[in-house]
């Protein structure tokens, strides 16, 4: 959805950007395509509670949060942005394998919080690289981005296939391949060189602010950070909720590939879209529809009725996503990509690992009642994002035009 640009360098896009650009997505998304949906799979197997899973969950979320745009000001400054993922990804690689040696409370939170600060940088440096191939060759996003999902929906249905087969002892493995695969992309990334370049425009984008404080998009960003936290509890509890059910495995890897696979659809729709629709449009109708997905999800739908509400999943994410990187791409200058994405990362991040800690004891004490709660967090989160539209400069509230380019 974020449009192609006119190229604002002389120098020719390195050999390969699309395809490699797109198999840098994927090998993280391998990992999260287990990662997100069997996880917690993996810590009922060994009998923690409610409670500690949110806990287990969490807690690496806000490291990450922290730990992320930290590294992501430091990539800004590197010669090689792409440097940064042979260090997460093997250092990811190692905490991954260390699991296989802890099955009890602390050392598991310990573990897989270190895997969640030396993980946290990967797609933010990711993004920024892509972003920079849309600024400076006028690549299509979503044409790179979909494949990170087609790869999450491979790795969900593989995993779920797998882990209904021999149960969740299969998750560790799966991880493992995941966190090889993103050692080997991290060698293979495209190396385009540092954010900014002697002798060249900084203003490529004619970015509407030279600062990531921008009243407008920090509002924007914690308004998406809020709405998107309401994914907490199902990210953390919808597996576990559907086993109780009696879904399969396959039938659960279906459920969450649903919710990718309409992800897929709109990145594949990303010109006709950005063609029709602004990205505050996006973004806002993107927040409605999380509304309305969480106010039904309790109800009692069986296997069918819960795949049509995941695939609510393309306006609940992907629209408010690709809408926010439009309006980063059109506020901020090139010099500030990998922190931009290491902002968004980090509100998001931080919001999501506080609701997945509240998550924990809402779901302990509400049950299926608890998407109500979250129905009112991306009420909240709408709320946020309307006003920042109206604090945008000149935004069309005010009776003039907005300043994201066409």
């Amino acid at each position: 959805m974020i449009p192609a640009t006119n190229a604002s360098f002389t120098e020719v896009a390195p050999a390969h950007f699309r395809l490699l650009s797109a198999l840098s997505y994927c090998a993280p998304l391998l990992v999260n395509g287990v990662a997100l949906p069997f996880f917690p799979v993996w810590l009922a197997m060994h009998k923690f509670s409610d409670h500690e899973i949110g806990i287990i969950l969490a807690v690496p979320m806000v490291v990450r949060v922290l730990v992320a745009p930290i590294v992501a000001m430091y990539a800004d400054r590197m010669k090689e942005r792409a440097d940064v993922l042979v260090f997460s990804g093997g250092l990811s690689l190692l905490t991954a394998i260390a699991l296989y040696w802890t099955d009890t409370f602390w050392p598991v939170l310990i573990v897989y919080t270190i895997q969640g600060a030396t993980f946290s940088p990967y797609v933010p440096v990711v993004e920024s690289i892509v972003i920079s191939g849309v600024r400076r060759w006028g690549f299509d996003y979503g044409s790179m981005r979909v494949w990170g999902s087609i790869a999450f929906i491979a790795s969900t249905l593989v995993g779920g296939r797998l882990i209904g087969n021999w149960g969740g002892q299969m998750v560790l493995p799966v991880m493992i391949f995941g966190f090889v695969m993103t050692m080997v992309m991290a060698l293979y990334c495209p190396r385009i060189g540092p954010t900014r370049r002697r002798g060249t425009p900084v203003d490529l984008q004619q970015a509407t602010g030279s600062s990531l404080r921008q009243p407008h998009l920090l509002m924007l960003l914690v308004g998406v950070a809020i709405q998107q936290s309401s994914h907490a509890l199902l990210q953390a509890f919808a597996t576990i909720y559907w086993r109780d059910l009696g879904f399969s495995g396959t039938e659960i890897a279906l459920l969450w590939s649903a919710g990718v696979a309409a992800e897929v659809t709109v990145f594949f729709q990303s010109k006709r879209l950005s063609r029709r629709f602004d990205a505050w449009t996006l973004i806002r109708v993107g927040a409605a529809v999380c509304v309305c997905r969480w106010l039904l999800f309790p109800m009692q739908w069986g296997f069918v009725g819960f795949f049509l509400l995941q695939c609510l999943h393309a306006f609940s994410y992907a629209f408010v996503h690709t809408g926010v990187q439009r309006r980063i791409l059109a506020s901020v200058q090139a010099t500030q990509e990998s922190s931009a994405q290491g902002a968004y990362f980090f509100y998001n991040g931080m919001f999501m690992g506080l609701m997945t800690i509240a998550s924990g004891y809402i779901y302990a004490a509400l049950g299926m009642a608890s998407y109500y709660i979250m129905a009112l967090a991306a009420v909240l989160g709408l709320g946020l994002i309307i006003v920042a539209y109206y604090l945008q400069p000149q935004s069309a509230g005010s009776g003039g035009k907005t300043s994201e380019p066409a």
